[in-house]
């Protein structure tokens, strides 16, 4: 059968995964930041490769025939890496990717062009802001110390975190709309801080926003190489079945 493998670490990664692995031989591959990931319906490793190189001896060391690419919007390094691994062995690459997010009437949306860039937009004036971006990006809120940050992560933040203001809430999407304005109102929420990763699994947060008229601070996804990409899991598995047979294993 046809070896592929999915760099993941998404909804979409894991979805694909599960539908591919009754069909082709699918190894799916984390980054490791989260310590304690949702259970994967193929083999999976860990951790990273050691830049574009490492990936590259990694898919001539397991002869996989085609890669795709299903990290988070976020993961600025890997689609570099995974471009340059696919162009230096000849494996066809694909990236899963739903497009990002559009404001919608009655949004109150402030693009930002990087997470680094918030805190100085969140001006001096104390503010109680919903951070939904995860634990690995927080020290950029240190410049910002007078504002009440509420956490959302899976795992915990780290022990060094130089914040005195904060509320952690230890909890994994996705989350209902109902929940989301229930947060908001608990906490009375000023600003919520998001990243553009385009995922449904928590997209409720941008609609409990709207509602409640909560100012929403959108970071901008990284700089991208041009990989042939789709939005869909189904996509991903038609381009698939419709590479060339050459790249299929020969018999």
């Amino acid at each position: 059968m046809m070896r592929v493998l999915i760099l993941g670490g998404t909804a979409q990664a894991r979805l694909l995964a599960q539908q591919l692995a009754p069909r082709l031989d699918v190894q799916l591959s984390l980054a490791g930041v989260t310590r304690t990931p949702i259970p994967q319906p193929v083999p999976t490793r860990r951790g990273g490769f050691g830049g574009a190189e490492g990936l590259a001896l990694y898919l001539r060391d397991q002869a996989i025939d085609a890669l795709i690419l299903a990290t988070h919007p976020f993961a600025a390094r890997m689609p570099f890496n995974a471009a340059q691994a696919a162009a230096d062995t000849g494996v066809p690459l694909l990236r899963l990717l739903p497009p990002p997010w559009q404001p919608q009437p009655d949004d109150h949306w402030q693009s930002v062009p990087s997470l680094e860039a918030v805190p100085a937009l969140l001006g001096s004036s104390p503010l109680t802001v919903l951070l939904t971006i995860g634990r690995q990006q927080l020290t950029a809120f240190t410049h910002a110390p007078q504002h009440h940050y509420i956490i959302r992560s899976i795992e915990a933040l780290p022990a060094d975190l130089a914040l005195s203001h904060v509320t952690s809430l230890r909890r994994r999407g996705p989350f209902s709309l109902k929940d989301e304005i229930a947060l908001m109102n608990d906490y009375a929420v000023d600003r919520v801080v998001s990243k553009n990763s385009g995922m449904d699994s928590v997209k409720a947060k941008l609609t409990a926003a709207r509602e409640l008229g909560i100012p929403v601070m959108m970071v901008e996804r990284p700089p991208s190489p041009d990989i042939t990409t789709v939005a869909r899991v189904e996509a991903a598995i038609d381009w698939l079945l419709d590479l060339p047979a050459s790249v299929w294993p020969q018999a």
